[in-house]
């Protein structure tokens, strides 16, 4: 299973003629790119469900919410999709977008509720380490350059220690993952595997957050 040519060059089409005019009159192109793009998510989630449990996929809308931006394009040039794992003990999701020059997939904890955000602050505040080991894994650094990427505070957190030693980490607002493709690998026959060879190497990352978000700071759990 691969992402057609065809496809990619519609996205590259639609990216110059966003209007609704154009988009009307290629409708039967741009459902076959569509059909194009859920088979090929539906093989990624072949692929996961070999080495993770899944719970649900969703593929998000071409169509843009343009009421809040000063972007008034009608249609998001790209297709994008998240799937979610299975059950309160398997934190974390994949993401994937497949865009003509901006092309990425991701996975972690974009934007972590309060809750989860002090817990997983306060683990670092206690003992970074494992959040270390992570970062200087091979696979790790082969895929994701060794980083987590996200939004950050520009000091430490309220309550925590602005000198610590692990503050680069204490001031994350999210923990993601991030790797970008080329559109010629994007139209490899590698394509998907080189998918998941990346989400496999996230499992490290996952596991450990999903022990840290599912237990106390003795390590007790917390799942009912």
């Amino acid at each position: 299973m691969h992402f057609n040519k065809s496809s990619f060059q519609y996205l590259k089409d639609l990216k110059k003629n966003n209007n609704r005019d154009w988009f009307a009159d290629t409708k039967p192109v741009f459902k076959e790119a569509q059909d194009n793009a859920k088979e090929l998510y539906a093989s990624i989630r072949e692929s996961l469900e070999q080495h993770d449990e899944i719970d649900k996929f969703k593929l998000f809308r071409i169509y843009r919410d343009v009421r809040f931006s000063k972007d008034k394009t009608p249609y998001q040039p790209h297709f994008a999709g998240s799937f979610s794992r299975l059950g309160k003990e398997l934190r974390g999701g994949y993401y994937l977008r497949i865009r003509p020059g901006e092309s990425f997939l991701a996975g972690g904890f974009w934007e972590p509720n309060k809750e989860d955000l002090f817990r997983i602050r306060k683990e670092i505040e206690l003992d970074a380490s494992e959040f270390r080991k992570i970062l200087k894994a091979e696979n790790y650094i082969k895929y994701f350059g060794g980083k987590f990427e996200g939004h950050e505070l520009k000091s430490a957190p309220r309550g925590f220690d602005k000198e610590h030693s692990d503050i680069d980490l204490l001031r994350k607002k999210g923990f993601i993952a991030v790797r970008n493709f080329t559109d010629k690998e994007v139209l490899s026959p590698n394509f998907l595997s080189e998918i998941d060879k990346s989400y496999k190497a996230l499992r490290p990352f996952f596991n450990f957050f999903s022990d840290v978000l599912t237990t106390n700071l003795n390590g007790e759990s917390i799942i009912d």
